[in-house]
């Protein structure tokens, strides 16, 4: 028995960190299991969805390894929006944009977003629909649950997301979505879902895969309670003095148009600033002095929506194309030169 015991200590120490930590999982991953589902059923959501969802799941290396190799590198501004406000996706969100004006304006009227905004989220989070993702979300919650490095943040999500099925809202082989666990349309995290998530037709559920009206309401529902102003754009291109201090760059610093304006700060075709009073920040999203943006309280609420300012440029600028906005102004310039 010593022996065995012995050789099997051995044999542990011979694998790889990752391979010792597989073993170990496996061993507890059982009582683990159990013991979620204690809590998903003390919660109230019922046995038999438990049961459903929870049955014969496992641990998905696959999802492991994406979440360790999330690239750390800033990407580059430019070949960023090459790729999210592309010429398709500004033509696709145009079509889209007139296919769905009843149902657009109807949201509009009732949450105050912008039609174009919300056509640009959709068409930047989902390609308008069509790549929503096709990882089950309970198997890809389930691995990044039980995972150490973001145990908590994503247990309570794999709660949310039996409490989506438990409403039948969505069927358990329909819920797909990243590997991160974002879902639908609109890439709604299960938190983003509960908090969030509208019946835009009155049919009794919030089917943000493939109802477009529970999608976009849901979306607009969400960029409201963020604090998004109606009549007020997202930001501007402007143009920035050569003696502009850098320090002044960031969400940190608010000023008013009038003191930017003091401050040599002009719009991209070198007017004045508009004549009103509300504050912007400057951002610059490059390493180079261009492009830059004067953004608003509105440019902040998309933020809420991905802390990225890639992302919320992204979907500020594609809203303005698909509206009959220009393209940026500002020369591309390569880092190589």
């Amino acid at each position: 028995m010593t022996t065995r015991i012995a050789f099997s200590v051995a044999g542990l120490l011979a694998l790889s960190a990752w391979e010792q930590l597989a073993v170990a999982q496996v061993a507890e991953f059982p009582i683990w299991l159990e013991e979620l589902r204690i809590e998903a059923i003390m919660s109230g959501i019922s046995a038999a969805t438990v049961n459903a969802a929870l049955t014969d799941v496992a641990p998905v290396e696959r999802i492991i390894e994406l979440d360790r190799n999330q690239p750390e590198f800033k990407l580059d501004f430019w070949d960023y929006l090459d790729r999210t406000v592309s010429d398709w996706r500004i033509e696709q969100g145009r079509i889209l944009l007139q296919e769905h004006r009843a149902l657009l304006d109807d949201v509009a009227s009732g949450y105050g977003i912008p039609p174009h905004i919300l056509v640009a989220a959709w068409g930047i989070e989902s390609n308008f629909g069509q790549t929503q993702g096709s990882m089950p979300v309970i198997s890809s919650l389930v691995t990044l649950a039980y995972d150490e490095r973001r145990a908590a943040f994503f247990r309570a999500e794999l709660l949310h997301a039996l409490r989506i099925l438990d409403e039948g809202h969505v069927r358990l082989e329909d819920m797909q979505g990243s590997w991160a666990g974002a879902m639908g349309q609109l890439q709604f995290m299960p938190s983003t879902f509960i908090d969030y998530a509208r019946d835009g037709d009155g049919d009794g559920r919030k089917d943000i895969w493939n109802n477009l009206a529970d999608a976009v309401a849901s979306a607009a529902n969400f960029m409201a309670s963020a604090g998004w102003q109606p009549g007020i754009i997202w930001g501007r291109e402007i143009r920035l003095p050569d003696t502009f201090d850098t320090d002044l760059e960031g969400l940190a610093t608010r000023k008013s148009l009038a003191e930017w304006q003091a401050l040599g700060v002009r719009t991209i075709a070198g007017n004045d600033l508009p004549s009103v009073d509300i504050d912007g920040s400057v951002i610059l999203p490059s390493a180079a002095s261009e492009p830059a943006f004067l953004v608003y309280e509105n440019y902040r609420t998309i933020m809420r929506w991905n802390r990225s300012h890639l992302f919320a440029i992204s979907v500020g600028h594609l809203a303005d194309r698909i509206s009959g906005k220009p393209p940026l102004q500002s020369s591309r310039v390569s880092s190589s030169d």
